[in-house]
């Protein structure tokens, strides 16, 4: 099932850790420390560049609504604004990346982004449980977002057969997924909530979501006369281009084969160094260029915005370039791929554990996305190494796979 004793998983020594952590720590006090004009330059000009994207697009489809070449365009634009906004800007400083500038716009405390939930949910839901409980079952609601199995730690039920069905609607419906994570929707089924609070955040959620209906779907396509039909449907479209690709890049940071999920054992005592170790095991990263990190708000680098979440994301792909040496001289594995195969691997995932566990091939404790400890027992100890060099977590799955293709030939033979 998932891992219980982290260090034993990834075949590190205490001491190691508290060394790892101290590396990873050295370089978050590095790249701090080196903010300043240029970052600040970086964040003005994106808010820049979105907000004037945005205006195109929106004049674009004010003006030409009716002709189909104008309203693709304008569709397709706004889509791209929405995206930067909610990824690049919202997301990122809501982290609080932006924090140190001490400008009132770009604070984490004022920020409120372009979706129908609050980011006064989204920062408890999103910032507090999510980044402190990363990929820990029964603690991090992003695990499956109380919807889908994604792991062989949640029990089955034949609710899960529908895990593809879900999947499709929360990517395109999924800033309404965000929104009403934090409402806790199960706990008020079952009347296990506290009611005063729940009149209060669904009343935030309410004004908020009515707030971003009525301009989507009522101020501008008033603002097109007799073209309004095709102006609503055009923020609908760009809402969903949005919605579909925030889903896969989230996704493709948290789901895909060798993002490992945790069991809640010592998470109270867990040293930051181990906290360090369990976001670097949690993560993927997803391969593309300078275009993919723009337009994923730099969570391409979903690695080392995890161990540095209030980390300018404009400074992740320098800081990438050191987690991954430390990753090679712990003899860690540094996950990262293109985002189709990312995303295909998460998919294949969700549709696996829509069926119960005895019709699926794998261990529960040794299958594409769940791995424990336990799939290392029967390997020697102290591991073989190159010599001068640490026996890891790589050497350790590397060892693992060939005994498995050994035990395959013999069952075969």
């Amino acid at each position: 099932m998932a891992i219980t004793e982290i260090p034993e998983f990834a075949h590190l020594t205490e001491n190691d850790v508290e060394a790892l952590g101290a590396e990873l720590e050295q370089i978050r006090q590095d790249i701090i420390g080196s903010l300043g004009e240029r970052d600040a330059a970086y964040i003005h000009n994106t808010i820049r560049f979105q907000r004037g994207l945005e205006v195109a697009a929106r004049a674009l489809l004010l003006v030409g609504s009716r002709n189909r070449t104008a309203w693709a365009v304008g569709a397709g634009a706004l889509g791209v604004a929405k995206i930067v906004e909610n990824m690049e800007l919202g997301h990122n400083i809501m982290h609080g990346q932006w924090d140190w500038m001490n400008d009132p716009e770009i604070h984490s405390t004022t920020w409120e982004w372009d979706i129908v939930g609050t980011s006064e949910h989204w920062k408890q839901t999103h910032n507090y449980l999510h980044h402190k409980f990363t990929n820990i079952v029964g603690m991090d609601d992003d695990v499956g977002f109380g919807l889908l199995r994604v792991t062989r730690d949640q029990r089955w039920s034949p609710f899960f057969y529908g895990n593809l069905a879900y999947n499709a609607a929360l990517a395109l419906l999924f800033q309404w997924g965000v929104g009403i994570q934090h409402l806790e929707l199960g706990k008020v089924a079952m009347g296990r909530d506290d009611r005063g609070e729940t009149k209060r955040k669904l009343k935030l959620f309410a004004k908020k979501a009515s707030g971003q209906l009525i301009k989507d779907y009522v101020l501008y396509p008033a603002l097109s006369g007799k073209g309004w039909k095709r102006t609503a449907t055009a923020n609908l479209v760009a809402n969903g281009i949005r919605n579909v690709w925030t889903n896969a890049v989230i996704f493709c940071g948290h789901f895909p084969d060798g993002a490992e999920k945790f069991t809640k054992k010592n998470v109270q005592e867990e040293t930051q160094a181990e906290w360090y170790l369990r976001q670097m095991l949690g993560s993927a990263n997803i391969t593309g260029g300078p275009v993919m990190d723009f337009m994923s708000g730099n969570l391409s680098y979903q690695i080392e915005h995890h161990i540095y979440p209030d980390m300018p994301s404009n400074r992740l792909s320098e800081a990438s370039l050191r987690v991954r040496a430390v990753c090679d001289k712990y003899d860690l594995p540094y996950v990262a791929g293109p985002l189709p195969v990312q995303y295909a691997k998460t998919w294949r995932t969700i549709a696996k554990l829509s069926l119960p566990n005895h019709m699926l091939r794998a261990t529960a404790d040794d299958a594409p996305e769940t791995h424990s400890e336990r799939m290392f027992e029967d390997l020697p100890a102290p591991l073989p190494a190159p010599e001068g060099k640490r026996a890891g977590l790589k050497t350790a799955l590397k060892h693992h796979r060939a005994r498995r293709r050994a035990r395959k030939v013999v069952a075969v033979a």
